[in-house]
């Protein structure tokens, strides 16, 4: 099994080029099969997004990976499988997306409850809440999803009873193709989700967003053929800022919308890290005395809880006492048991993180657990003294395409065994 060998201590100074968003990728994937013939740019090529082309491929499909233009080509076949099986879903959650565009277009889907990162529960009853007041009738039955809309879904009012991103995309999805008009309310409005309406706008589709609220008509024209470019990975930016704000003499961030990064950027700055704000990129430097900070992870446009690993580790180099209070997903602090044995001062109690700074870390032989996790301990062992050993990298994998090439570029002494 590979791990990643760290020498810590190293300044870190170079230019980084942001990656197309996973996150946004994935459902656009998942819309995929309601239109004939999609090619998406700017694709971040993550061993989720491999997944779900294979998912992809076995409902029908045809994929042309072109990897060297960071493209995709996805051709829809006439015969299409309406399953999606446990083997295919078990491993990334994204792949339940796949149940709004299939019964939306054919009127039926079997898919099994998905799989993904071990940070929660995370169940899908407020996606089969949605696509019940779509008209879908739905059971659970050995472990899968089955639903099935014979006169077609028809356009309702929704109003979710808590905010889901994954809830949200496959709402969308579904009301693409439904009958009339479908208001949806306490929505997700993260940059992904906008990206997602981006791209069913160009299949046709009248769709309008306003705060927390999506109003869309389902749509029944037959475009032929979309291109889209995926946007930037804002959680794969916020990773590299830590990065920077702990390591660089100069780091630029390239191929970023900075506006989009307003809560990260204001966060550091009230931290006392130098930035430079550019039309496309973020110059960064780190700060020799880091301010404490309390931080509350919030959907969209709050702290997003992805990069709630990330930023503990940079609280355990600030002065004081910081917070983070874990709002979005129950048992995502289980990277805190690693960085305790790396030498930081972090208690846990009920949903907070109480981190006490700075704290001198010591390289140490670490697990990965989930994919944010995992590159949390890949950032304190850039900061640690002596050798850090990461091991179970595969969920690292899931999300970050070319870390270690992108480290080693700014000097940081990284590798793959």
């Amino acid at each position: 099994m590979q791990k990643l060998l760290i020498k810590g201590k190293k300044e870190i100074s170079g230019t980084i080029s942001i990656s197309g968003s996973k996150n946004a990728t994935l459902p656009i994937l998942a819309a995929s099969l309601l239109v004939n013939e999609v090619k998406l740019t700017n694709v971040p090529f993550v061993k989720d997004i491999f997944t779900m082309l294979e998912l992809l491929k076995f409902i029908g499909i045809n994929v042309k990976i072109k990897k060297k233009n960071r493209s995709l080509e996805l051709i829809n076949r006439k015969k299409i499988k309406t399953l999606a099986p446990y083997k295919l879903v078990k491993t990334m959650r994204a792949g339940v997306l796949v149940l709004g565009p299939l019964l939306s277009k054919y009127k039926k889907a079997k898919v099994s409850l998905p799989g993904g990162c071990a940070i929660g529960t995370r169940p899908v009853n407020l996606h089969l809440f949605a696509l019940k007041k779509l008209g879908a009738k739905i059971k659970i039955k050995d472990g899968y999803i089955i639903a099935k809309a014979e006169k077609g879904l028809k356009g309702a009012k929704i109003s979710f009873p808590s905010v889901s991103v994954g809830a949200t995309e496959n709402a969308l999805l579904a009301a693409y193709g439904a009958k009339g008009l479908t208001i949806l309310s306490n929505c997700a409005i993260e940059p992904e989700i906008l990206d997602l309406v981006s791209f069913l706008k160009k299949l046709g589709s009248k769709i309008t967003v306003s705060g927390r609220k999506i109003r869309i008509i389902g749509n029944s024209s037959t475009i032929e053929k979309v291109n889209h470019k995926i946007i930037f990975d804002r959680i794969e930016a916020g990773t590299y800022l830590v990065a920077a704000a702990l390591l660089s003499k100069k780091i630029v961030i390239n191929q970023i919308d900075p506006s989009i990064l307003k809560c990260e950027i204001k966060l550091l700055r009230k931290m006392g890290v130098k930035i430079i704000i550019t039309k496309n990129s973020i110059i960064i430097s780190k700060s020799k005395k880091l301010k404490r900070m309390n931080i509350t992870t919030e959907p969209f446009p709050g702290f997003p809880t992805d990069l709630q690993a990330q930023f503990m580790v940079l609280m355990t180099q600030a002065r004081g006492l910081s917070k983070i209070k874990e709002n979005i997903f129950e048992n995502r602090f289980m990277h805190v048991p690693e960085l305790r044995r790396m030498g930081a001062d972090i208690e846990i109690k009920n949903k907070t993180a109480y981190i006490t700074g700075p704290s001198k870390l010591n390289g140490a032989e670490v697990m990965a657990t989930d994919l944010r996790a995992s590159v949390s301990l890949v950032l304190a062992g850039l900061i640690a003294n002596n050798r850090t050993i990461v091991n179970r990298i595969y969920h690292l994998d899931r999300g970050y395409e070319f870390l270690e090439k992108k480290l080693k570029n700014c000097k940081a002494e990284i590798k793959r065994v």
